[in-house]
């Protein structure tokens, strides 16, 4: 397992991007999503990834989380690449390694909550570690919900849903994109409040790209993007910090 330094203590890193690439189309009509990015995901740590319309934020959580390919560099979720991966080992390796959760909570309308819970697992063949489950069913604060379907459930109760399906399986990652961005502002708040515990007190790897700084200020670290290339980090973000350096992308967007 690769490591870094991080005040004084070794973490291992989780995910790593290195040099990574992405570009669609060719000629006059290319457009470079991604330009030799490179960046490291540390276990036990939420990162937020930030940046105008357009970055690439979505890009590069896509490519690093194994949903999209790239054009150049390498990937690695742990010490595995997955550029060396086919299609069948890349999708175990997303079913037992990596937890999604999405902006739509993409969930069965058929099933109750716990069985959208313990899906994956299911599908897998494997079953769920009872402590484990519930341990996150208790931290989402969904006991008394499960055996409802999505219907009967509210919009910030869904994606409780989807934040314990993604935890349910013990994840060495997770992948939040825009994962707030259908909730009003205190659904969005509990959800946030929950990826940010499960990282202080399970131990978990969080990764979310977002638009909103007030969400980003629940993680450990920002990560912002612009024109496809990573050109800051922030460390102990408060959405003050976070609004201000947006507003620095706006005003060289209106300056260039």
């Amino acid at each position: 397992m690769t490591t870094a330094s991080i005040a004084g203590r070794t973490t291992a890193v989780a995910a790593r991007a290195t040099d990574l690439s992405k570009i669609y189309g060719q000629g006059e009509t290319q457009v470079v999503a991604l330009d030799r990015v490179s960046a490291e995901f540390r276990q036990a740590e939420f990162t937020a990834i930030m940046g105008p319309s357009g970055s690439g934020k979505s890009t590069l959580m896509h490519c690093v989380a194994g949903l999209d390919t790239f054009s150049s560099g390498s990937v690695r979720i742990g010490d595995t690449e997955l550029g060396s991966l086919k299609d069948k080992q890349l999708t175990k390796l997303r079913r037992d390694k990596i937890g999604f959760i999405f902006q739509a909570f993409n969930l069965l309308p058929t099933l109750t909550a716990l069985e959208n819970i313990t899906l994956p697992m299911d599908i897998a063949g494997r079953k769920a570690d009872k402590q484990w489950l519930d341990t996150v069913i208790r931290m989402v604060g969904l006991a008394d919900r499960l055996g409802h379907r999505p219907s009967q459930l509210s919009g910030g109760q869904q994606q409780r849903v989807a934040v314990a399906r993604a935890l349910a399986s013990k994840p060495d990652i997770i992948f939040g994109d825009e994962p707030t961005g259908n909730l009003d502002s205190r659904s969005g708040a509990e959800v946030l409040g929950f990826l940010r515990n499960s990282v202080r007190e399970l131990g978990q790897t969080v990764v979310m790209v977002t638009h909103d700084p007030v969400a980003a200020a629940y993680a450990d670290r920002v990560v912002f993007l612009a024109d496809g290339r990573i050109v800051d980090e922030m460390h102990g973000p408060t959405a003050d910090s976070v609004l201000d350096r947006m507003k620095r992308f706006d005003a060289k967007g209106r300056t260039s």
